[in-house]
């Protein structure tokens, strides 16, 4: 793209509203563009040149349409603004700071403070800024998601819109609109050709969703250089076929051409909108403006002094925000939003009186509580040798507790008679276009886009769930690793958890899918070991309303344990728990396992008693819970003088080591399955009661002959 120098920064003609309002508005676009800059270059890190070529988009967006109440940052029905693009940062913290946007306390009411000042965006990409290097939900007020990984945001933007449709779809009444709001998202080259883009813009054009419009900032370039090396498809006609209207802005600084797209785009009411804006990334700087080096690269300081320049902005001015930006960016959507935002309340007042019920359930949902009684309904399964798989007992429980959690709900990538995550009530409803209100979702074969859109789906404060195979986890861990960055209470449920599935072979029996879970910081993952197990899994998740939760469960019927014989299944909360101690005494070897592999240390522990052996057994559904207790509990189940150990799980091996200890085994997969029927594979691989029989014994007799 050729450099443009001189006349062509000059300001533009008053095209904004007419009148002296728009020099303010140019000075406004400048302010943004310059806040970037300055501190990109402060840090010496960061992506400027997005935030240059945006400016005057979002700054349109924020200041004519975004119907969004700055004094109060958590109004339920604010229109959603999501930079998906999320290395522009400083494009959103720009905005959020010149629209005054007020602090949240940690009680989650606005505070007298700025949620970001000046000082904060001095301090970008720096140790316990708010403005960190990609937005961050719960870290910074006005940030509706956390965004970096390109394609995340998209992908949430389809959940917060149709969140809206659900909420609408259940709470509105005649005279009483509570939910109207729309969802914004500027995305990039980038967004656009990561996989979950186009599942998302395919889901949401089947669902029809007009309240929810992409910004497409089509600045053709990308870190390795010019778009066109690898991405020159046609953008619009791909999502026509969607489903999608779509509208071009053909120069990103064209104020009133976007604002025309937009209100066209609000005008909608049968599809999502895409507005297509060409703009010059690092827009103003004479020698790197339409470069790479322009994406994520601070200028330099004659570039700087030079862009100011162009810009008519004062060379020597650093963080400068000019009298009156502020007022007239603030009475564009503040003066929108605080009437809008006080009409709302007053309407919610009124409803209480006119609806009580569906107000209350309101208020319990948007303060994240569950409703009370919840759980009343979760069976009790009785002891039964055949038992039941534990994919089937968790669809038994889901439908207990769905009656008494009306915001409950979810759905499946295609695989819901698999996963048995269909919610049966007759009002359950399935959520299509012609009907929004229903509480099961069809995704469809598209894993990666149901994670992000649950997540969407979880910041309005719905509780949604998903469901899939264990395997297929790996689709989507992005949106399961940024659930545990915000703290969602996204319920994961995994079936088919291990090479029990059978003769699916390999390629669907997952191996190193546990262990990886695990490994994500602040999410809990259960493999419960039967039906009781399964229901005390359920509870303890949804009692967890800061955290999400993977459910691993299996394919193949389990043993239902005689609980009048074993250790009741709330030790499930606690992640381990004895479940069976040592016959005659204390216990000199200790079995443990998670999921289906808890019954062979079960009809391990008889058959060594039998010889004589006192073994205890452990089961140990959830690592992170376990760790969450104090170290007396953790000693209570694993007491330290007890080195004879064997751990056994149909997965990798890694992280059974921690409680195995140096002197233990660890019965566990060390390749791939195999195609075949459960039978031969359990015993091919080792998983029956009689190799965990001989690991006990070579463990118990190392220990005895280990010098005192």
């Amino acid at each position: 793209m050729p450099h443009q120098t001189g006349p062509a920064f000059a300001p533009r003609a008053p095209d904004d509203r007419g009148g002296a309002g728009a020099d303010l508005d140019d000075l406004a676009v400048n302010t943004i563009r310059t806040l970037a800059i300055d501190a990109v270059e402060e840090a010496k890190s960061g992506h400027a040149g997005a935030p240059m070529g945006l400016a005057p988009v979002a700054y349109t967006l924020w200041r004519r349409f975004l119907r969004y109440d700055p004094d109060h940052p958590e109004w339920p029905n604010r229109d959603r603004f999501v930079l998906s693009n999320g290395h522009a940062s400083m494009l959103l913290y720009a905005l959020i700071h010149l629209a005054g946007v007020r602090r949240l306390g940690l009680d989650g009411r606005p505070t007298d403070q700025p949620a970001i000042s000046l000082d904060d965006i001095k301090s970008f990409r720096q140790l316990d800024s708010v403005c960190a290097g990609h937005p961050e939900y719960g870290l910074t007020t006005g940030v509706e998601t956390t965004t970096g990984p390109l394609g995340q945001g998209v992908g949430v933007s389809v959940g917060l819109a149709i969140a809206e449709r659900w909420l609408a779809a259940r709470f509105n009444r005649p005279d009483f609109p509570l939910f109207d709001y729309d969802v914004f998202t500027i995305c990039s080259d980038g967004d656009l050709m990561e996989g979950v883009s186009g599942e998302a813009g395919s889901l949401a054009g089947h669902l029809k969703l007009s309240n929810l419009c992409w910004i497409y900032d089509r600045n053709s370039v990308t870190i390795e250089g010019a778009a066109d090396l690898a991405f020159d498809e046609d953008v619009a006609r791909r999502f026509e076929a969607y489903g999608w209207a779509v509208r071009t802005v053909d120069d990103a600084n064209d104020r009133e051409a976007f604002a025309r797209a937009v209100e066209a785009f609000k005008a909608s009411a049968d599809r999502p909108t895409l507005i297509i804006v060409r703009s010059v990334i690092g827009y103003g700087s004479p020698h790197e403006q339409g470069t790479a080096k322009a994406h994520s690269d601070p200028l330099g300081e004659a570039e700087v002094r030079l862009t100011k320049r162009a810009y008519g902005w004062p060379e020597d001015a650093r963080f400068l925000v000019p009298d009156g930006v502020p007022e007239r960016f603030q009475a564009g959507v503040g003066g929108r939003g605080r009437p809008l935002r006080q009409a709302w309340d007053a309407m919610v007042a009124d409803y209480g009186t006119a609806h009580p019920d569906e107000a209350r359930a309101l208020r319990q949902m948007l303060a994240g509580q569950a409703p009370e009684g919840w759980d009343r309904d979760i069976p009790v399964f009785e002891s039964d040798e055949k038992g039941v798989a534990t994919r089937e007992a968790s669809g038994k429980v889901l439908n207990a507790i769905a009656p008494r959690f009306p915001w409950l709900l979810g759905g499946s990538a295609d695989l819901a008679p698999s996963t048995k995550t269909r919610l049966e009530a007759a009002d359950a409803g399935d959520f299509e276009s012609a009907f929004y209100g229903g509480r099961n979702f069809h995704y469809g074969v598209r894993e990666h886009v149901m994670g992000a859109v649950s997540n969407g789906l979880a910041l309005t404060r719905l509780r949604p769930f998903t469901g899939t195979f264990l395997v297929f986890s790996d689709y989507m861990r992005p949106p399961i690793r940024l659930a545990a960055l915000m703290k969602l209470p996204v319920v994961f449920i995994f079936t088919h958890d291990s090479i029990g599935l059978g003769q699916d072979g390999p390629t669907h029996q997952p191996i190193e899918q546990l262990a990886g879970l695990r490994a994500i910081p602040g999410l809990v993952v259960l493999r419960p070991a039967d039906a009781n197990e399964t229901a005390e899994a359920w509870r303890t998740v949804l009692s967890r309303p800061h955290a999400p939760a993977c459910l691993v469960l299996s394919r193949q019927p389990l043993p239902t344990l005689d609980r009048t014989r074993y250790a009741p299944a709330s030790g499930v909360a606690r992640g381990a728990y004895v479940l069976a101690d040592a016959p005659g005494g204390a216990p000199e070897v200790i079995l443990m396992a998670s999921g289906a592999e808890v019954s062979l240390c079960v009809a391990a522990q008889q058959a060594l008693a039998a010889e004589g052996v006192r073994a205890r057994v452990v089961s140990m559904p959830s690592f992170e819970l376990f760790e969450a207790q104090d170290a007396a509990y953790r000693e209570t189940v694993l007491p330290s003088a007890v080195i004879a150990r064997v751990a056994v799980e149909a997965a990798a091996p890694l992280g059974w080591d921690r409680y195995a200890g140096p002197e233990g085994e660890v019965i566990a997969m060390h390749g791939f399955g195999a195609s075949a029927p459960i039978g031969p594979l359990m015993q091919r691989f080792g998983f029956t009661a009689g190799h965990v029989c001989e690991a006990a014994r070579a463990r118990l007799a190392a220990a005895r002959a280990k010098p005192e």
